[in-house]
């Protein structure tokens, strides 16, 4: 992640603050210890997925979400989309850890749908990808997403056909621990967005201008790239589906601590994030517990997921603020004191100074999760597979959709999905090595499993998403091949993906292509 590195002292809350911080409630979580991973012995990190064998422990919670053409409204002009329920975001979903969700989906819409539990690793079946996991769902039809929920944390559903999700097809799935170890007096739910359908043209405008040899001047496409453009121009961007013009406001009382839940769905844009006049301790990246480390700003991936606790000790009206990187225009909510309600609010465009302070880096996220991967050494040994992928952009003719060899976005210089499978086999400690050598930022999400971001030191938090940066920027992640199936593993911008890159992380005698 960018951004100022501070020392290592400063960097995070120490061990020692930490245990003295008694009052956020963590006492509950164990901390990172490290899971033995020595040759003849091999323990590998454990966190509760699919195959865990952790039988259901709870309540079974039913829940019906119609995938529907509706009416939106946003900028002051109300035009046609698609969402879950008649809304964007759809409805909330919570559960608890070990309840078993029943999730009927119904599709309304005029094409194919599925729906993917985003961040939790379920069983294959269950993921939600069309032609690999599960037939696509028609129109006028519907399917059962029926699972035991495995771990808690902060997680998305939505749509994962075609552009479907640059319309609106998504909504947060919350899972609370069977015991809360933090402790705090309020939550709010933040989902941040980009939206241009309706407004700019459509999804499907914008990836065919996206995929022209030029696309012209003053239409939906910015950011030129090798003569050739790459990136979609957004007219609003969007908090819990509204403009920073009609912005939802958060109360909050003086001396409360409040827990956010900050998801970013948004199709192709990379967020910065901050709250005017407060702090953020942050104590979950992507829905698992880390140590809890104070920052100004966040930096939020498409697909990433961050906790963050806010000490409410300064009355008044503040902007909640999402800055879209390399971009103008702002996302915004408000945080209002109820001891403050005649002060007027900021301006939709303020920027809080909190944006350009103190940024969250992964180095400055560590695992606080008994389970971990050693350093790699003579007596931890190493993986047992690497996976070295290169991310690029590749330009030259293409068909429809990013469904044909050509000009698209690459792994290893292919693109999905006539890709050569990433085979694994199960039980194998796996080390996935991302180079990339286009120039912006892609946020990689592996399907079906949690991994262990490698960072300097060792001991980085536990993920299912990670941005690679761009201009030969480097990342690596560990996994254990502990879900067997086909499971996808692909840049989360949307335009992206429907271009190509993505790949199949598929099990040696393990799962079935499933309507494709």
């Amino acid at each position: 992640m960018n951004g100022k590195r501070r020392p290592e002292r400063e960097a995070r809350i120490s061990r020692a603050r930490f245990l003295g911080l008694a009052g956020l409630g963590l006492g509950g979580i164990a901390l990172g210890g490290c899971g033995s991973l020595l040759p003849g012995n091999r323990e590998l990190p454990r966190i509760p997925g699919a195959n865990s064998g952790d039988a259901p422990s709870g309540a079974v919670k039913e829940f019906e979400i119609f995938s529907e053409p509706l009416e939106f409204e946003v900028g002051g002009r109300r035009v046609s989309t698609w969402g879950y329920n008649g809304r964007v975001p759809g409805p909330e979903i919570r559960v608890t850890e070990g309840d078993r969700l029943r999730m009927r989906v119904r599709n309304r819409l005029p094409e194919s749908t599925t729906v993917h539990p985003h961040g939790l690793p379920v069983e294959n079946a269950m993921d939600g990808v069309p032609h690999l996991t599960q037939p696509p769902i028609p129109p006028g039809g519907d399917f059962l997403y029926e699972f035991t929920v495995p771990t808690s944390g902060t997680y998305l559903y939505h749509s994962h056909a075609g552009l479907q999700l640059d319309r609106g097809l998504y909504g947060p799935l919350i899972v609370e621990p069977k015991r809360e170890p933090l402790d705090y007096d309020r939550e709010y739910v933040i989902l941040l967005d980009d939206w241009l359908d309706g407004v700019n043209g459509t999804p499907e405008d914008a990836f065919r201008e996206m995929n022209t040899e030029a696309g012209p001047p003053g239409g939906m496409m910015g950011g030129g790239m090798m003569g050739d453009s790459s990136m979609v121009e957004y007219p609003f961007y969007l908090i819990n589906g509204r403009p920073p013009e009609d912005p939802e406001t958060f109360e909050v009382r003086r001396g409360e601590r409040v827990r956010l839940r900050i998801s970013n769905p948004a199709s192709d844009t990379l967020f910065r994030f901050a709250v005017g006049g407060h702090r953020l301790t942050v104590t979950h990246a992507d829905g698992q517990p880390v140590e809890p480390v104070e920052v100004d700003a966040l930096r939020i991936g498409s697909g990433e997921r961050y906790d963050v606790l806010l000490e409410a000790g300064e009355p008044g009206v503040w902007q909640v603020a999402a800055a879209p990187e390399g971009r103008s225009g702002l996302a915004r909510a408000l945080l209002r004191y109820r001891e403050s309600a005649a002060t007027s609010p900021p301006p939709p465009n303020s920027r809080p100074e909190e944006l350009n302070g103190e940024l969250l880096l992964y180095g400055d996220l560590h695992n606080l999760r008994e389970e971990t991967f050693p350093q790699d050494g003579p007596l931890a040994g190493g993986p047992d597979r690497t996976l070295d992928l290169t991310l690029a952009r590749q330009m030259g003719g293409m068909g429809g959709m990013g469904r044909r060899p050509g000009r698209g976005w690459t792994i290893n210089g292919q693109t999905y999905p006539d890709a050569e499978p990433l085979e694994v086999e199960k039980g194998e400690w796996v080390r996935v090595e991302l180079t990339n050598h286009s120039p912006v930022p892609h946020p990689m999400h592996l399907h079906g499993h949690f991994f262990q971001v490698r960072t300097e030191g060792g001991g980085g938090p536990f993920k299912d998403t990670l941005l690679v940066e761009g201009h030969m920027g480097r990342a690596a992640f560990d996994f254990v091949a502990d879900n067997p199936g086909k499971w996808f593993f692909h840049c989360h911008l949307t335009y992206h993906m429907e271009s190509g890159m993505a790949r199949v992380v598929r099990y040696r005698d393990g799962g079935l292509d499933r309507g494709a």
